[in-house]
């Protein structure tokens, strides 16, 4: 299989950095002298492999997302690791959008793990639900530190109680829920003790080396953001000096002969010729990088869409208000989404920002606030402004029209993100609903 991303996120100071230094010691992915100098007192301090900000190891919290590689016999991963604290929930929000999965991490020390009705804390059910939103494919909750507790069978036994009846409510499809103590080692890549907790099933490791990878939207029409155009000046026959489109394949699978229509011009044309990254005549599936030559000369820059072309629509006798034609992706300038909130300043209706779709920059003003989630009891409720790191339902009108279509549909055409007109911080991540 495929290298697996995934992000470890919870709380803070759950010990998601420690979770992910005991990966790398224990899966031998440390150098020696690299293991040196995170001692501290005498002590591995497994949480500075990860933390290498200044102020991150001043601090002893995880500020920005850390990136770090290693492999076993059986498959190579990427691990992100999230920061914890609410004001960063924006970082979380950037490593989980690409994450092929999650590991949420829950420390049994801050919860009252002897109560079978415990409640668990805001940033655990935040954290959670981006996940699910960000259309993150596995959801795997880890119990945490359940070697400082008194009766950690109990305490395992409750806290995953109260995760699984959080995740029915919440809709969200859970993979597994694993007891670990990062801080020891138990059950996180080798077996310490079989049955720990009553726990039967694989380590953490051994979990995470079986998880697929994000399936990609290889079947549905063609959708491919522009991202670069290239003229070559030669007379080179592959492409007979005619301008090559590079970008990533968004959904479907591109090769010659595949009929297309640029958005937003509407232009139509057939693709001549697919080249992969490596400059090699190939077809291209989505998910992947590729050189795309039409057979004519079109007018397309930086930010437009190459699209399916539209196909004809079956009429019935008595239905003379259905289309001639339809449409894969019909551009719209009215969106209704989903927006996870980032900036230090509230979203309030009718403010103005910038909104990025695939590379296409457009004015997009928020009509209004429909509802904000209450993360603690998972209802919608009214809203006129959207606090920062609050997720909630908004209506926006764009000054031009672009092909979205329901995140649930596509992650690349049904995301955007909004970024402040005068500040240019990136604001809020939007989900197309």
């Amino acid at each position: 299989m495929d290298a697996l991303k995934f992000i470890t996120c919870g709380s803070v100071d759950d010990g998601k950095s420690t979770l992910i230094g005991r990966l790398l010691v224990d899966s031998k992915a440390v150098l020696q002298d690299h293991l040196a100098g995170v001692q501290r007192g005498g002590e591995t301090d497994l949480a500075l492999l990860t933390d290498g900000l200044s102020a991150e190891r001043e601090q002893g919290i995880t500020i920005d997302v850390a990136y770090r590689y290693f492999s076993t016999e059986d498959r190579k991963f990427i691990i992100g690791d999230a920061p914890g604290h609410e004001q960063y929930t924006r970082n979380m929000v950037t490593a989980a959008s690409s994450a092929d999965a999650a590991v949420v991490l829950v420390d049994a020390t801050k919860l009252d793990w002897a109560d079978p009705a415990l409640k668990l804390l805001p940033q655990t059910r935040r954290h959670s639900l981006l996940c699910q939103l960000l259309r993150v494919p596995s959801i795997v909750f880890a119990v945490n530190k359940l070697d400082a507790v008194d009766d950690a069978t109990v305490a395992y036994r409750h806290i995953s109680a109260a995760l699984n009846a959080f995740a029915a409510e919440a809709g969200i499809p859970v993979t597994a829920t694993v007891p670990v103590s990062a801080l020891k080692g138990w059950n996180v890549v080798d077996f310490t003790n079989p049955g720990w907790c009553g726990y039967q099933g694989p380590t953490l490791l051994q979990l995470l080396e079986k998880l697929p990878n994000t399936p990609q939207d290889t079947t549905a029409p063609v959708a491919f953001p522009v991202q670069w155009v290239e003229k070559q000046h030669d007379s080179n026959v592959t492409h007979q000096g005619r301008r090559i489109f590079w970008g990533r394949v968004a959904a479907g699978t591109f090769t010659p002969g595949t009929e297309v229509q640029v958005f937003p011009s509407g232009q139509k044309a057939v693709v001549a010729q697919v080249l992969s990254a490596t400059r090699q005549p190939q077809a291209t599936a989505a998910g992947h990088s590729a050189g795309l030559v039409l057979d004519r000369e079109v007018d397309v820059s930086r930010g437009d869409w190459i699209l399916a072309a539209p196909v004809a629509a079956a009429v019935a006798d008595d239905d003379f208000d259905t289309p001639a034609t339809v449409r894969p992706y019909p551009g719209s300038k009215e969106l209704s989404a989903t927006v996870a909130w980032m900036d230090d300043e509230p979203l309030v209706a009718g403010r103005v920002y910038w909104a990025l779709h695939g590379h296409r920059w457009v004015k997009a003003k928020v009509r209004r606030v429909v509802h904000k989630l209450d993360i603690h009891t998972l209802a919608e409720q009214a809203a006129d402004h959207l606090d920062p790191n609050a997720i909630g339902h908004v209506e926006l009108l764009l000054q031009e029209a672009v092909p979205a279509v329901p995140f649930q549909r596509s992650r690349a055409l049904g995301a955007l993100i909004l970024v402040d007109t005068a500040s240019h911080k990136t604001s809020g991540a939007v989900l197309v609903n």
